[in-house]
């Protein structure tokens, strides 16, 4: 909501800006004034709405034209005074004030103020004064309402510049057609996603409970339970369906409003709107939908103990048939309050865990949002606030310490890993993916043409983690790898190569020759065993490989068996502990490095071994001829 107000009077000579203007600041009639009072501002605790509060005079005079254009341009909200004794200023509301202000593009509420009521007789009624101001209302619909006054009494002075602010603050226009008398279409949607999130258990009527929960939300006071049944027996006089046995139908809570509105009591409705998020323009706000949200570099978000909280409860609520999984219809309704579904371009619900029918499981529900928040946890936050997430959306989340920390001090605290599976085409790290969330093995290849990711929970010694496994598709590796800020959000890099092609595991030694990856957490794993084993075209096979490294052999998986060798807890394993796991780490790389020169120590002596048995070889050979005697020639 705006924290400042800037109130202009415009109006013909004579008709009483200037002495408004300072009646309502020393509260008294002032008679001789300057032609343009300065500007007058307001503190905040002085108004009703604790904002500040500019009041700007103005001169209708041709020379003073450009400053009028300037001050009309900056305003938020004009008031157009006539005097209520000359008439011909009341026409020029119609034929020249409202017209111009238009004709500047200017777009900005109108409060018509009819002042020197003190000198109009009696024979004027209220009947005759609508019937001149409402033909001026329908014609501009900028125009929010009219007060009469007079500077002079004094009376409705302060009225003027109230009903000015309140116009600011809580405009008719974004939520009332005036000409209709109805509520407009976007107030109605904001209304009936207000409703659906404060309908707790979901039956389509706000009961006591939650009516007045409701009501401690938007103005922090409960209703006692009188005040509750005649708020039900006004809405049910002039709505009948709007009340039912159990409390408040959507259409009582649409009546409700709409009544305000007529009423007046137009904060009533604002209020609402604003709790729950609402501009101006009656689209969420940014800062409800995105608050600043600080993520120091190398560092990831997860949701807290709140976050897993709300996300858990939410599913239980919308889990209607209780069978513990959320099928089509239940998702919809659940994102019913939201744009739409967060996952509606991803593979969803395929990356994470479902049922046999295909709904998600509240395992796979926690999993999934578990993966959103360490990806992309402004998605996210903004699905809080859409859900109706009670509190400040950010205490659903939680920033973890920087890996390069936790890798330091081989102690890592995080409860989501993510791990970037790379591989030749056809290796089988779709399939290695899908096993990791229980869906079926299927024969054939499919190229992956997208980013792909799984995520499932993960039991590490009685505390559950999250492993989320992203692959890109052989096409694409090459362009994550080279990605910076991509390569520091990954907790390991898992090679897959399949066992039994001869050239799989030779484009995974070719993509760690072109890239710098000895920093990195690795796992090789090595798909298909239920094939037979080739021998791979490569220099050093990869056991030999992955000793070079100092690390351990590559995992052998059979998808298509079921047989995935404990993987799962081995990649979190080393998420948790990456130091043994991580080639260019030093000690890592002092192993590596004895265990190339054992190697390079072996063939040397094997190669001088071999040397010295061939002349030794040789040389029994030569000293043997040369003891034969001639006897034996002969």
């Amino acid at each position: 909501m705006r924290r400042e107000v800037r109130i202009l009077l415009v109006g013909d000579d004579g008709v009483g800006k200037s002495t408004l203007i300072t009646s309502l600041i020393r509260e008294t009639f002032v008679s001789e004034l300057q032609h343009v009072v300065p500007e007058v501002t307001i503190p905040p605790e002085v108004t009703p709405e604790n904002v500040t509060t500019h009041i700007v005079d103005s001169s209708a005079r041709s020379d003073n034209r450009e400053q009028l254009i300037t001050e009309i341009k900056k305003a938020n909200v004009i008031c157009i005074v006539y005097a209520i004794d000359n008439p011909h200023t009341f026409n020029r509301l119609a034929s020249f004030w409202l017209p111009f202000i238009r004709s500047l593009g200017v777009n900005v509420p109108i409060v018509l103020v009819g002042n020197k009521i003190d000198l109009r007789g009696d024979q004027i009624t209220n009947q005759s004064l609508e019937d001149e101001i409402i033909p001026i209302m329908n014609d501009f619909k900028e125009v929010e309402t009219c007060v009469e006054c007079s500077a002079k009494q004094p009376l409705n002075v302060s009225e003027v510049f109230y009903f000015a602010q309140k116009a600011v603050l809580h405009p008719t226009a974004p939520l009332y057609d005036s000409r209709e008398h109805v509520l407009k279409p976007a107030c109605i949607e904001a209304l009936k996603r207000i409703f659906n999130l404060c309908d707790r258990d979901k039956d389509g009527v706000l009961n006591d409970d939650e009516l007045n929960e409701f009501q401690r939300k938007c103005f922090n006071a409960p209703l006692q339970q009188q005040e509750l049944e005649g708020v039900k027996e006004v809405v049910k006089e002039h709505e009948p369906a709007g009340v039912d046995d159990v409390g408040l139908t959507k259409l009582g809570f649409l009546f409700l409003h709409t009544l305000f509105i007529q009423r007046g009591r137009l904060e009533t409705t604002w209020t609402v709107l604003r709790k729950f998020g609402y501009g101006d323009d009656l689209s969420l706000r940014e800062d409800f939908l995105y608050p600043s949200f600080d993520v120091p570099h190398d560092c990831s978000v997860e949701l807290s103990p709140l976050g897993y909280e709300f996300f858990t409860e939410i599913f239980q609520v919308f889990d209607k048939d209780q069978d513990g999984a959320l099928k089509e219809s239940e998702l919809a309704q659940l994102f019913s309050t939201s744009p739409a579904d967060p996952w509606a371009n991803s593979d969803f619900p395929h990356t994470t865990i479902t049922n046999d029918a295909g709904a998600v499981t509240l395992q796979g529900w926690l999993a999934q949002w578990s993966m959103t928040t360490l990806l992309d946890y402004k998605t996210t936050l903004s699905y809080l606030a859409y859900l109706g997430f009670e509190d400040d959306t950010r205490m659903a989340l939680k920033v973890t310490r920087p890996r390069k920390v936790d890798r330091k001090r081989n102690k890592v605290q995080r409860n989501v890993f993510l791990a970037y599976v790379f591989g030749a085409a056809g290796s089988g790290k779709t399939s290695l993916l899908k096993a990791f969330v229980n869906k079926p093995y299927t024969n054939g290849y499919t190229p992956t043409t997208r980013p792909f990711c799984a995520v499932n929970s993960v039991e590490i010694k009685g505390a559950e983690k999250y492993l989320v496994l992203q692959e890109f598709g052989s096409k694409y590796e090459a362009e994550i790898l080279q990605n910076k800020r991509k390569m520091e959000a990954c907790d390991l890099l898992c090679f897959v190569f399949d066992s039994s092609d001869v050239n799989s595991f030779s484009y995974i030694v070719e993509l760690r020759k072109r890239h710098n990856l000895d920093n990195y957490p690795t796992v090789f794993v090595a798909t298909k065993s239920d094939s037979d084993l080739v021998q791979q075209r490569n220099e050093v096979q990869p056991d030999v490989y992955c000793h070079a490294l100092g690390l351990s052999g590559p995992v052998s998986v059979s998808v298509k068996n079921e047989q995935t060798a404990d993987l799962w807890n081995h990649l979190v394993g080393v998420a948790i502990n990456p130091v043994p796991a991580t080639p260019g780490l030093a000690g890592s790389a002092h192993e590596s490095s004895k265990f190339r020169k054992y190697l390079t120590f072996t063939a040397v002596m094997g190669a001088l071994g071999g040397a010295a048995f061939l002349g030794y070889r040789l040389y029994q050979q030569q000293r043997g001829f040369g003891n034969i005697s001639k006897r034996d020639i002969l």
